[in-house]
């Protein structure tokens, strides 16, 4: 899909776009301003700009942002993964999905998904997976409302 889009919502338009540099303040305070990320994000802005440079480089890699009227409200990244298993097939895994609180229950986060499963599509993948911290039940929910299941458990391991 071209990017930038622009997808319906009820009062407006909301536009899904390539992320760019001076849109990290931005992503790292909508991935801050929840109850995990409140612990493990902010503060030096270098480690994000550095991060970001590498995901925007590389084709396989896709962070977007999402605007209503201009302000970025949510994000995510799309990461096609290459393998072997299930015939050779190509699979879309989904990160760091963000909404601004101001912005939640208006369907933007699943605008945001629903456009991101099209890309995945577009692009070849198979299936579209993703993780979410066990400690979001909401996010759970919101995800088995959209069609995800919890088909696997998930570990890892911290380095």
């Amino acid at each position: 899909m071209a990017l930038p889009e622009n997808i319906p919502l009820a009062g407006g338009t909301v536009t899904v776009r390539r992320a760019v540099a001076t849109d990290v303040p931005t992503i790292v305070r909508l991935l801050a301003a929840d109850q995990l990320g409140a612990t493990r994000d902010g503060g030096d802005p270098a480690p994000y700009l550095r991060a970001f440079a590498a995901v925007d480089a590389d084709p396989a890699h896709l962070l977007v942002v999402a605007t209503w009227h201009g302000e970025v409200v949510g994000t995510l990244q799309l990461s096609v993964i290459p393998g072997l298993a299930r015939r050779g097939a190509l699979r879309a895994q989904v990160e760091a999905v963000r909404v601004d609180a101001g912005h939640r229950d208006k369907g933007l986060g699943s605008a945001m998904l629903g456009w991101a499963v099209e890309e995945a599509r577009s692009r070849g993948c198979a299936l579209v997976q993703l993780t979410t911290d066990k400690r979001r039940t909401d996010a759970r929910r919101f995800y088995e409302r959209l069609g995800f299941t919890a088909s696997h458990e998930g570990m890892k391991l911290f380095l």
